[in-house]
């Protein structure tokens, strides 16, 4: 074993809460194997935190109508409880957002820099005139030169999968503006893939025990030879770029999100109190370094950031890159756009987190998609954890409880069969670890239940029910044994199931720092009063599971619906408030683009009783050049309101159709008439 260990887990986007796919992908296989280490009291930290940089995170602000740091405030803070409560241990759970966080990336960027390692190219990319910015893949739409779809993003067609890059599109538009945009020069600076080539392909080949989905894909991509990378882009979130000449500019998150695993475990030694301590598990030979990921971060833990390690030279390598493939749900792929996920929030207001973590234990998708279903999930519940391991510590626990005053028996003249389940302790212990060690967590938890399978069965074969009165010290044996089963299942099954095995090493009175060396078929002493305790787990009704699946439907419909389909009637209204507004005839006179707004136009409307200015919200509807004349009905009687710093006196009414399309509510009176 390592001398130490780092764990890092991906560092999820803060745009929006956790799912299931994202536990399965790297959270879940990442906290069972730290529980797994520290059991075995080794050196180990587990690092995560928010990945709070990018276009995602811009696009949701912009969805929302806020900042991008409000919208990593919101989900960081989320994501970090529902780890919390879903029992994902993390040592510290850190963001890229921190002023650590920054220093830290431009530093490693300003060393690369330094050695002359970066390439330096002018390109042209497509440029809003009126955004006045250049525009970033997801930021561009149009027709796809694959397959024809006229909805395909900058950087990818939904509709036939084709990656592409955002000049490739045709007829591409500005999702902001909704303008045909231009191509402008810019600069930008690449690190060399290819100068690494052979340098990762030794790297790579030299890992041991990495699974064949991992080198698959490292192979495919190094098979077709690494090619510049840019390091940096136009945009105004992100780390900036370290350079006088480099205004405007930031790194890219490629290249800025994993170094982010380096900036928390310094904030991590902080909290400490021994600020040095990240030099021991990053810049120490003897730090096994893993990254649990899903996926579709192979090629950025496997290539890119480890070429970025390689050229500063003063960090360790990944020992292994353990990435799972997708998870499925009910047979079909994952889809928030579509609403087909099951959040994690939304999971911890119905069901416990330990019957999540042993059923998505049991179905991860280590080397190949697998599939999450809700009544997999009942099975697993009630045929697994109820009916084998709770059952199992029930019949053992309510035993002893009641014809031994709940004090472990005594063994004497151990049988062979009672020697032979004993030793089935260790026996499954060893191929526990060695599963672990292997990454081979379903393999893992699937041995655990089946030591609870081994002592239910034991159980039913000495038949203590029968002996208690026939042969009581034969009773007496299997009571005793199966209080080893059952307090070894305590520490054996805590990775997956910390909070209900906290209770039952209460139950066994084991304590609770008690480590791996400790599990033998001796673990509890005779003597020891077993507690009471409520039963471990209850089953799940055919109702409640009905229920979640018709919640899953409900929220796929409702995402299938038209995007602009009419919003439901307000709430009943009285005919004295209605009154209360004065509604005016009136005619646009004059209307311009109100500077540094893609929404808003400022109009000057004659009302009859005088011509007030009126900020509207339609820039991206009309031109001022084509409403100047329209006939429209204002809202004269509302209070003034400033935006963009024009006080805007009324409000212009406007219908809106199912596909969102925009029109003038308008009259053929005079302005000033009443509209009653």
């Amino acid at each position: 074993m390592a001398k130490r260990t780092l764990i890092t887990s991906a560092l999820p986007y803060a745009n929006g809460p956790i799912h299931l796919g994202h536990l399965a992908g790297a959270y879940l296989p990442s906290d069972l194997y730290t529980r797994y280490l520290r059991l075995k009291n080794a050196d180990v930290i587990h690092i995560c935190g928010s990945d709070e940089h990018g276009v995602p995170i811009t696009i949701a602000a912009e969805k929302e109508g806020i900042s991008p740091q409000q919208v990593v405030d919101k989900f960081h803070t989320r994501n970090k409880d529902a780890f919390e409560k879903f029992g994902i241990d993390f040592d510290y759970y850190g963001r890229t957002s921190s002023e650590t966080h920054k220093k830290t990336s431009q530093e490693i960027f300003l060393k690369l820099h330094k050695q002359g390692i970066f390439k330096k190219k002018t390109e042209e990319q497509l440029y809003d005139e009126d955004a006045d910015m250049f525009l970033p893949d997801r930021y561009v739409k149009g027709t796809c030169p694959k397959c024809g779809h006229p909805e395909a993003y900058g950087d990818q067609c939904e509709k036939c999968g084709s990656s592409l890059s955002p000049t490739e599109l045709i007829d591409p538009i500005s999702s902001i503006t909704g303008n045909k945009p231009i191509q402008k020069k810019t600069e930008h600076w690449y690190l060399p893939l290819g100068d690494f080539q052979e340098r990762l392909e030794q790297w790579i080949d030299s890992r041991k025990g990495w699974k064949p989905n991992v080198t698959g894909q490292c192979k495919s991509w190094l098979n077709s030879g690494l090619t510049d990378r840019a390091v940096t882009r136009d945009l105004t979130w992100g780390v900036p770029v370290p350079l006088p000449e480099a205004e405007g500019k930031v790194l890219y998150v490629w290249f800025d999100a994993p170094i982010g695993y380096i900036s928390a475990t310094k904030e991590w030694a902080v909290k400490t109190g021994n600020p040095d301590l990240w030099k021991t598990y990053w810049q120490d030979d003897e730090t096994e370094l893993i990254n649990f990921i899903g996926k579709d971060n192979i090629v950025f833990h496997c290539i890119m950031f480890p070429a970025t390690l390689m050229q500063h030279g003063d960090y360790v390598l990944p020992t292994n890159v353990p990435a799972n493939e997708f998870l499925n749900l009910e047979g079909r792929k994952l889809s928030t756009s579509k609403g087909w996920a099951v959040w994690l929030e939304e999971y911890l207001e119905e069901f416990e987190p330990d019957l999540l973590r042993y059923v998505l234990g049991t179905t991860l998708p280590e080397t190949k998609d697998s599939d999450f279903s809700w009544n997999d999930f009942q099975a697993r519940v009630n045929g697994e954890l109820a009916d084998i391991l709770g059952n199992f510590v029930f019949r053992t626990t309510s035993f002893t409880q009641r014809f031994f005053d709940g004090s472990v028996p005594t063994p004497k003249n151990l049988d062979a069969n009672d020697t032979k389940t004993l030793a089935a302790i260790d026996d499954q212990k060893k191929r526990i670890s060695k599963a672990y060690d292997g990454f081979r967590f379903r393999e893992a938890i699937a041995e655990t239940m089946n030591l609870a399978r081994i002592g239910n069965r034991y159980f039913t074969e000495t038949e203590p029910w029968k002996t208690r009165k026939s042969e009581p010290q034969k009773c007496a044996n299997t009571l005793y044994v199966c209080t080893q089963i059952c307090g070894a299942l305590s520490l054996l099954f805590e990775p997956v199931l910390p909070q209900k095995m906290y209770k039952l090493r209460e139950q066994m009175g084991i304590p609770h720092t008690a480590s791996w060396q400790q599990i033998t078929k001796n673990l509890v002493p005779a003597g020891h009063i077993v507690a009471e305790q409520a039963i471990l787990f209850e089953k799940i009704e055919d109702d409640v599971v009905e229920r979640e699946i018709q919640k899953l439907k409900k929220k796929s419909e409702a995402a299938a619906a038209p995007e602009h389909s009419f919003p439901p009637i307000k709430e009943e209204t009285t005919f004295d408030d209605f009154m209360a507004l004065d509604l005016r005839a009136g005619k646009v006179l004059k209307a311009e683009k109100v500077e540094k707004s893609n929404k808003l136009l400022q109009i000057t409307v004659d009302v009859g009783i005088d011509k007030r200015t009126i900020l509207s919200g339609i820039a991206e509807y009309f031109s001022p050049d084509d409403i100047i004349g329209q006939s429209v009905c204002v809202v004269a009687n509302l209070a003034p309101k400033k935006m963009m710093g024009i006080e805007s006196n009324g409000m212009i009414l406007m219908s809106e159709d199912s596909d969102g399309s925009l029109h003038f509510v308008s009259t053929d009176a005079e302005p000033g008439s009443p509209i009653t």
